[in-house]
């Protein structure tokens, strides 16, 4: 696109350019939300998307790393292709999950329906090898054919759960926990037990056999003469298809809150705006005597009394309650980062949470391949 006529202006200065990337949040209105970073929306600026330069300013930082929890930042990326990650991530990355539940007896007081569905819920994990490379696909078999006819061990793992509730001969008279005075009073993930089918005892070895992420989850409760003999197959799925096979538990995103203090803030109002924030996002510092004799500082003659200091701006909520004050107004400025994207992701235990991340680019990745020559094609057509 060509640039708009008119008189030629010098190119913008850094601080312009931070201003612009910054979304501005008021006591009651949220301020420059709209992107500005494509062709001709400055006059006589060039913002067509160049990849040498978004390969200069594209980063990623890892904040935290756990095997279940993830927190990490993009930063230089357009909100679209955060989002696209996101929703990769809930619904685009296959799992595996109990979806048949065959019910040969069920004497509790949970209706089929609803421990069938509350079994679906159960995390479970496993070999993560055999689950994508081996672990295929299972179809529906057609209308009048079995359910095992499409049923192999390349696509169904066969889990089953036995549990009858006894009397405890051994328990104290003066017992009241349904623990004590029954056997199987309370039944839980732990008691699926896995059933290998064909080769799956080959591929699934003890240190990486299917098994519920978290044992302790509760499934039912029983109590004398109450039983559960019950057969499942789990099979693998996708998060847009039931949010049971989603991989996370959550995948979520904000912008980097920024915090610039625009006039000197001190004393008893120094500790009162710290008060107003999350801990660790504001502290107090006294004021040096390199910054009590700098002329324009804000500072001269206020050596050693206490100052604001922003120490971590990723912490804070953005709760606006520093605006509620009139002392502070006009002295600080609260904003967010438009590029800027921190992740939080809590994987449900099938994967572990940075590798979630990696799926997430590989599926991304396939679907640009997809895209890019039907959009070669449209551009050729016209």
């Amino acid at each position: 696109m060509a640039p708009s006529a008119g008189k030629k202006r010098a190119p913008p200065t850094a601080e312009e350019i931070d201003e612009r990337n910054m979304v501005g949040v008021n006591k009651e209105t949220v301020t420059n939300t709209t992107s500005n970073d494509y062709p001709d929306n400055y006059a006589n600026e060039e913002h067509a998307w160049d990849k040498d330069d978004f390969r200069r300013s594209f980063k990623v930082q890892w904040h935290d790393n756990q095997q279940f929890e993830a927190q990490f930042s993009l930063i230089g990326i357009d909100a679209s292709i955060a989002n696209a990650f996101r929703r990769i991530l809930i619904a685009e990355i296959p799992t595996l999950a109990i979806e048949t539940v065959f019910v040969n007896n069920n004497t509790s007081v949970i209706q089929d329906e609803v421990l069938a569905h509350r079994l679906g819920l159960i995390p479970f994990t496993g070999s993560k090898k055999v689950i994508c490379d081996v672990m295929g696909f299972w179809q529906k078999p057609a209308e009048g054919e079995d359910t095992w006819s499409t049923t192999f061990d390349t696509n169904t793992v066969g889990l089953s759960l036995k549990a009858k509730c006894t009397h405890n001969k051994d328990a104290p008279q003066d017992s009241k926990d349904p623990k004590v005075l029954y056997h199987n009073a309370h039944i839980y993930a732990k008691d699926i037990t896995f059933d290998p089918l064909g080769g799956q005892s080959e591929w699934f070895t003890e240190d990486d056999k299917i098994r519920p992420v978290n044992p302790d989850i509760l499934i039912a409760k029983l109590r004398p003469g109450q039983e559960l003999d019950i057969e499942m197959h789990m099979h693998k799925g996708y998060g847009w298809d039931h949010s049971k096979y989603s991989p996370v538990a959550t995948a979520s995103y904000r912008l980097m809150p920024t915090i610039k203090i625009t006039q000197p803030i001190l004393g008893e109002d120094a500790k009162k705006f710290v008060q107003c924030f999350m801990p660790g996002v504001a502290g107090v510092e006294k004021v040096t005597r390199q910054e009590a004799r700098t002329p324009d500082s804000g500072y001269e003659g206020h050596e050693g009394e206490l100052k604001v200091v922003v120490k971590d701006a990723m912490r804070d909520t953005v709760s606006r309650e520093v605006l509620r004050h009139p002392e502070f107004e006009g002295k600080v400025k609260l904003g967010r980062r438009r590029d800027h994207f921190i992740f939080s992701i809590e994987s449900s235990g099938q994967w572990d949470s940075d590798e979630l991340f990696l799926e997430a680019v590989k599926t991304m990745k396939r679907k640009c391949s997809v895209l890019k020559p039907q959009v070669t094609n449209m551009v050729y057509t016209f």
